[in-house]
């Protein structure tokens, strides 16, 4: 057997720039490294973790001179939980790093001219921003190095909260979450008190027993809290129990359901979540329109930026009153219906038949009557007889998952060649991808970054996509 080559620190190695997803850079001798846990104007002792011939990657194992750029961490977990890595950074930092990475992925990888982009739009609050928050039961806590010298802690092996990156079966036991408002921290702290007095079994996920699984909390702007509780298997007195318990300790819940799931992954969209208490699902509200959130919906975690995100949305597709706007990956159909008050007919197309039946019922909610929502591929659904049927699209709002689009999609949207097409991405490096390939067709008139997630290296990015020379083929 090889022996492991130790791994070597580099010791005060200053911190020059910025590199992509939260990482930042040095070079020492040619040599690029990209490095985690540290900002610009750090001076820093490195582990290297990876090392190649002209580039390596490590973390900043101390910090020996910290940057005039640096702020205090306002969360206890900050540099252990992976959640919030750019606690330690102003946010107009943030901002202008988020810029700099959307122009760079933009203009290397996609190989087609791009103007200048237009300045990021940031958060009005960086704390409290999510809508949607999930903690994770488990028996194998991850230990700090800190908790490490305490016995009492070492033999309580139970924690609730967020996976330790690189580390699938280690859950780091979370007191306080600054993401979502004080009822995130009242529900998990209170549940896994009971829990631990209780006795009751956290999941093990390498041998797939225990009883707790997960928890997954909705909480509206409109005050609706949904919570689901995740368990292995039923254990009807248990369950009913824990249940009563949640109800009576966190009183503001309005919906509270449970899923249970024998499977060995954490996913519920192949399962059916019982309502214990309450309508099963709550209601979101952007610009006056009403949204159904059922418990398997995707929806926007951040719903006030998401207002900025669907208005920068409606500017781009510059919208007259008279198009057929088709709206693909559409989900619940919240960006169709937040533009459906613009055109004249939307088009939904997603390929979860759950989702579509959300999008018509929000449709339904909101009294509009000019949207289709159809479940399917968007590649089988958008035929030339469907088309005769429906309209050809005069605006196209293309909203996929971090992968970006399937390439058999780009080829269709360059044989539809609809006028526009407006791209909202939530990974500018697959964005940047796409618009290579639709700029066979396609220029690229503007471009907006938007912030969904501060203290985080995750971007949004809209791009406005024009056929070339479309004023002749519309006239």
């Amino acid at each position: 057997m090889a022996k492991k080559k130790p791994r070597i620190t580099l010791t005060d190695v200053l911190i020059s720039g910025y590199a992509a997803e939260g990482k930042s850079i040095a070079k020492i001798d040619g040599k690029v490294i990209f490095i985690t846990g540290a900002v610009p104007g750090d001076v820093a002792d490195v582990l290297i973790t990876k090392s190649k011939k002209d580039w390596a990657e490590g973390r900043a194992v101390e910090i020996k001179t910290p940057s005039a750029n640096r702020v205090e961490p306002f969360c206890i977990h900050f540099g252990t939980c992976g959640g919030c890595k750019w606690q330690m950074l102003p946010y107009d930092q943030q901002l202008q790093y988020k810029q700099q990475e959307t122009e760079d992925n933009l203009r290397k990888i996609s190989k087609t001219s791009i103007p200048p982009l237009l300045p990021i739009v940031g958060c009005d609050s960086t704390v409290f921003y999510r809508n949607k928050l999930e903690f994770t039961f488990s028996n194998k806590r991850f230990l700090t190095s800190e908790e490490m010298n305490k016995t009492e802690i070492q033999i309580q092996q139970n924690a609730l909260g967020y996976h330790v990156a690189g580390l699938f079966d280690k859950v780091l036991d979370i007191s306080e979450c600054w993401l979502m408002d004080g009822i995130n921290n009242k529900l998990r702290n209170s549940i896994r008190d009971y829990a631990l007095k209780n006795e009751l079994e956290f999941y093990d996920i390498r041998n797939h027993t225990g009883w707790l699984r997960n928890i997954i909390i909705r909480n509206c702007s409109t005050g609706e809290l949904m919570v689901n509780i995740c368990l292995n298997y039923e254990d009807e007195p248990g369950r009913i129990s824990l249940l009563d318990f949640i109800l009576k300790s966190v009183p503001e819940i309005t919906t509270l359901l449970y899923t249970i799931n024998p499977k060995f992954n954490d996913s519920i969209y192949d399962l059916e979540p019982q309502v214990y208490f309450g309508k099963g699902f709550v209601t979101e509200v952007l610009e006056g329109l009403k949204f159904i959130i059922s418990p398997k919906s995707f929806f926007q975690t951040n719903t006030r930026q998401a207002e900025k995100l669907y208005s920068i949305t409606r500017d781009f597709a510059e919208l007259k009153g008279n198009e057929t706007l088709y709206d693909l990956y559409c989900g619940t159909g919240s960006i169709g219906i937040y533009l459906s008050r613009y055109v004249s007919k939307v088009i939904g197309v997603e390929v979860i038949d759950d989702a579509i039946k959300d999008a018509k019922k929000n449709a339904e909610l909101n009294n509009i009557t000019h949207t289709h929502f159809f479940a399917g591929d968007v590649i089988k659904i958008c035929t030339n007889n469907f088309f005769e049927i429906h309209g050809r699209p005069d605006v196209i709002i293309t909203d996929p998952p971090r992968a970006g689009m399937h390439e058999k999609l780009i080829n269709k949207l360059l044989e539809i060649e609809a006028p526009k097409i407006v791209y909202v991405s939530c990974n500018p490096a697959t964005q940047a991808r796409d618009i290579g390939l639709l700029s066979e067709k396609y220029y690229v008139e503007k471009v907006q970054p938007v912030d969904m997630f501060p203290h985080t290296h995750h971007i949004e990015s809209v791009a406005l996509l024009k056929l070339r020379n479309s004023q002749i083929q519309i006239n």
